[in-house]
């Protein structure tokens, strides 16, 4: 035994004893069987604690650990390895590369769990702001996201810079020699971000609401960090730069209570003053009785002599602000209305002319 363990201190394969290339097999072994046993550690930890726990946050956690873990374990035994075999430069030139690339590789893998952390909690907290009132929570969590994910990524760039032999600190200072003639260069960018941060603060709108401006009218389907999609009813995307919208004046149609309706009757001339009165009796009961009609406010009048009808004006509210339910309102009390006037004899009016002819005598 004895003459065998000398022989593998003094037996060299590319110039590395066989005792090392041995121990780096059982080092290299020893990380796939601890990365096997982590990983199914792991899966029962996340069944057992789904079975113990009401909250999702652990399961989320160790959901989002599973395979960043698992290879980091694996780049961590690579390295450990080579490290195990001890190769000198002369014979293994790239070796300090691959010692660098282990190292990058470790920070990749760690900005890979956050960023997979990350999207899983912004998963969850969605979740969760739909369960509340507030419709602020619904647009911060994913603007959050995005701020968060720009910020680890920027981070990860940086230590992967610094772990290759750059200078952090010099780079950091000439990016405040230069950051003034970024910031000029990007300052329609800067107004589009500070523009989504009013929109948010402020909360004109929300996520699924019905907008108006001069410009454009549609549903707002996202909030981002240089501009908002607005869907409009032609089912064309709009992108409209947040710092041009946060001046805009916006009309909120979703932020109305209740939907009003306004229009007018016309009936013809040969119409009664008690059939007019009867009529505008008719319809302001129609409206008290009907469950879709708000009650705070309505007006039924005999307004104008117009050129060719009698002309009626109602003025109400629908109580649902929806568009189908203030359709399917308006189409009932219409129907309501045409029964009326049929009972009462008169008819709708038309747009006519009377032209009167005198003959002259002969």
């Amino acid at each position: 035994m004895q003459a065998w363990l000398e022989s593998l201190q003094t037996w060299t394969v590319l110039g590395i004893p066989a005792s090392r290339w041995l121990l780096a097999v059982l080092v290299l072994f020893a990380t796939l069987v601890i990365q096997k046993l982590f990983v199914s550690g792991l899966n029962r930890m996340a069944q057992h604690l789904a079975r113990r726990t009401t909250t999702r946050l652990d399961h989320v956690f160790l959901n989002s650990a599973e395979k960043p873990a698992a290879w980091l374990i694996l780049a961590i035994g690579i390295i450990a390895t080579l490290h195990t075999l001890k190769p000198s430069a002369e014979t293994w030139p790239m070796i300090e590369l691959v010692d660098y690339a282990g190292r990058v590789m470790t920070i990749v893998i760690g900005t890979w769990f956050l960023w997979r952390l990350l999207e899983a909690m912004s998963s969850y907290l969605v979740e969760y702001a739909k369960k509340t009132e507030s419709p602020l929570d619904d647009q911060l969590v994913p603007f959050i996201t995005k701020t968060l994910k720009i910020f680890i990524v920027i981070t990860a760039v940086l230590v992967v810079a610094q772990n290759m032999g750059y200078s952090i600190s010099g780079l950091i200072a000439s990016l405040g020699i230069g950051g003034i003639a970024v910031a000029m260069a990007a300052k329609d960018t800067i107004a589009n971000v500070f523009g989504s941060i009013m929109l948010l603060v402020d909360r004109p709108f929300t996520v699924g609401d019905w907008i108006k401006t001069s410009e454009f009218e549609g549903v707002v389907e996202e909030v981002g960090f240089r501009s908002t999609r607005i869907r409009t009813f032609a089912k064309t995307l709009v992108n409209v730069p947040n710092s041009a919208l946060a001046n805009m004046v916006i009309d909120n149609i979703n932020a109305r209570p209740k939907r009003r309706i306004k229009m007018r009757i016309g009936v013809t001339y040969d119409t009664t003053p008690s059939q007019m009165q009867k009529a505008i009796e008719g319809i302001e009961d129609i409206l008290k009785k009907h469950p879709g009609v708000d009650q705070d406010f309505s007006l039924v009048k005999f307004d104008e002599f117009a050129d060719s009808s009698l002309s009626i004006f109602l003025y109400y509210f629908s109580k649902n602000a929806k568009w189908e339910k203030y359709l399917q309102v308006r189409q009932e009390v219409n129907m309501q209305i045409m029964q009326l006037l049929e009972k009462l004899g008169l008819e709708f009016a038309f747009p006519t002319r009377t032209l009167h002819i005198e003959q002259s005598p002969v």
